[in-house]
């Protein structure tokens, strides 16, 4: 059920974090269950959503009934937003990794607020600008590096490297899954999982634990390409 407290603002002063928990006109705050559905491919596009803690997927359906998944969403970031772009369905799906909490935003209350609120659109450009980034970084890394740099690259973004310290981070996602992130086969990401966890960079009993020694091994490492696939 959408949570219904509200965090009050002092007048005149306006924080996008802040902005982003509390239920207003035309927001809501809502707790997902892990697996559960936010929105399906087909579903009319008329919100966009922040998640406040958690993780998403977003996945797509092709017309030959072959899913995929297309990206990992975690605290912090939008999703949803092509409704913004005149988007009327769907072309993803979104569900919860685990308990999340997500703000909706209708599409009319987020185009006020872009419109009204200098420090909310410089908050959310900035947000479209390092997604933008991190899409071509993307592009270039399923290019030009090798399936073993992808998966090591991939469960550092997972792990959020940089923003939670040095500590093993935990990553709980199957090697079905990082395979067809990294655009390779389940047995190749089985052998390089089992390759990190030998060098020490993972601990891998069900869930992944990233070490920083992975982030220290792609950064000594040169981009190289390789038909290992």
């Amino acid at each position: 059920m959408p949570n219904t407290s509200q965090i009050q603002i002092p007048k005149g002063v306006f924080d996008p974090e802040t902005f982003l928990g509390q239920v207003g006109t035309g927001k809501t705050v809502e707790k997902y269950a892990k697996n559960h559905k936010i929105f399906s491919q087909g579903d009319v596009a008329d919100a966009v959503f922040f998640i406040q803690k958690g993780k998403v997927k977003i996945t797509v359906l092709s017309e030959h009934g072959k899913e995929a998944v297309v990206g990992i969403f975690a605290p912090g970031q939008f999703f949803g937003e092509g409704c913004l772009l005149g988007e009327e369905s769907r072309s993803t799906t979104s569900q919860a990794m685990e308990e999340c909490l997500i703000t909706s935003i209708t599409k009319p209350a987020m185009l006020a607020a872009l419109g009204a609120e200098p420090k909310f659109s410089a908050f959310f450009i900035a947000y479209l600008l390092s997604r933008n980034s991190r899409i071509e970084d993307d592009l270039i890394d399923q290019l030009f590096n090798s399936s073993e740099r992808r998966l090591a690259r991939l469960l550092l973004l997972l792990a959020n490297f940089g923003k939670e310290g040095g500590a093993p981070v935990p990553v709980t996602l199957s090697q079905e899954t990082l395979a067809e992130m990294i655009g390779t086969t389940r047995s190749r990401v089985s052998f390089f999982m089992n390759k990190f966890r030998k060098k020490g960079f993972i601990d891998y009993n069900g869930k992944i634990e990233v070490h920083r020694s992975l982030l220290d091994a792609v950064l000594h490492e040169k981009p190289q390409i390789d038909d290992d696939e």
